[in-house]
């Protein structure tokens, strides 16, 4: 596999083979997990929803005040990046951006940060998935509420939790009570024929596939307490990763007999939309 680096000693940018990319040991994303960071599916060398995917990119940097990552760079380095690898028709495409390299602490020291395009192979979606709750809550009053960062150990402890019981994702609710998120995915339920997501003020990062469903389908954001877990009559999850992924149980309760015309509806108006507008 081929990447893309820039920073860390190569500039503005090389395509190197992933066995000689180099970053420095001191580098902040390494040490203190200080870096931002944005996962992109390309289907025969063509990105989906690039743009949103780099304006997230900067939203989460300035949450945690890094200086602007240069997205022009950046975009340039996905498309050198995906046709350095033409082998990988459906590639899953990880951005990393760090502020480079840093003092062993939290403190910054000023400098150009490191940028960093991996590709890797896309694994096939499920065609539906158990969740997990996790023990654990998410904090949406916390510096790092809603942006995607490189400080990835709570989820990382969570999805083990999941799969240790047989999920392929755990759930969290937040410290009000409510229903968040995903590990790496927003949650939408159906409550009282209504279609839910909860709203950014509950934690959630701003997930670009949650976006367009309420944009494509519709669907309400509101705050969903955990106690309605069980009035629950359908759900599903929704990532780059899973598109729109029904759900049939939730820590061993079943949601609902099969997949359910609301999430039915969702996951084909996702697949329809999606396969027709590469840059929505």
């Amino acid at each position: 596999m081929r990447v893309w680096i820039a920073g860390a000693g190569y500039g503005r940018g090389a395509v190197v083979d992933e066995s000689e990319a180099r970053i420095p040991a001191l580098d902040h994303g390494i040490t203190v997990g200080d870096g931002v960071f944005e996962t992109v599916r390309s289907r025969n060398g063509r990105p989906f929803a690039l743009t949103r995917h780099l304006r997230r990119l900067a939203r989460s940097a300035s949450g945690l005040g890094m200086a602007e990552p240069d997205l022009e760079l950046i975009a340039d380095g996905v498309g050198l990046a995906v046709a350095a690898n033409p082998e990988l028709a459906d590639a899953r495409v990880r951005i990393t951006v760090t502020d480079g390299a840093g003092p062993l602490g939290s403190d910054r020291s000023p400098g150009e940060q490191t940028v960093i395009v991996a590709l890797g192979p896309f694994p096939g979606i499920p065609p539906h998935t158990d969740v997990a709750l996790a023990p654990w809550p998410r904090n949406e009053f916390g510096a790092l509420a809603g942006l995607k960062t490189t400080s990835y150990a709570d989820n990382v402890r969570a999805l083990a939790h999941a799969k240790e019981r047989g999920a392929s994702e755990a759930v969290f609710r937040n410290v009000s009570g409510n229903l968040c998120e995903g590990t790496g995915s927003n949650v939408f339920v159906v409550l009282d024929g209504v279609l839910v997501t909860p709203p950014l003020s509950a934690g959630p990062l701003a997930g670009i596939t949650r976006e367009l469903v309420l944009e494509w389908f519709g669907g309400e954001e509101a705050d969903v307490p955990m106690e309605r877990l069980p009035d629950v009559s359908e759900a599903f999850l929704t990532s780059t990763g899973r598109d729109v992924q029904p759900i049939l149980h939730i820590d061993g309760r079943r949601v609902s007999a099969g997949v359910g015309p609301v999430t039915a509806e969702a996951a084909a108006v996702f697949a329809e939309r999606s396969a027709a507008d590469l840059d929505p």
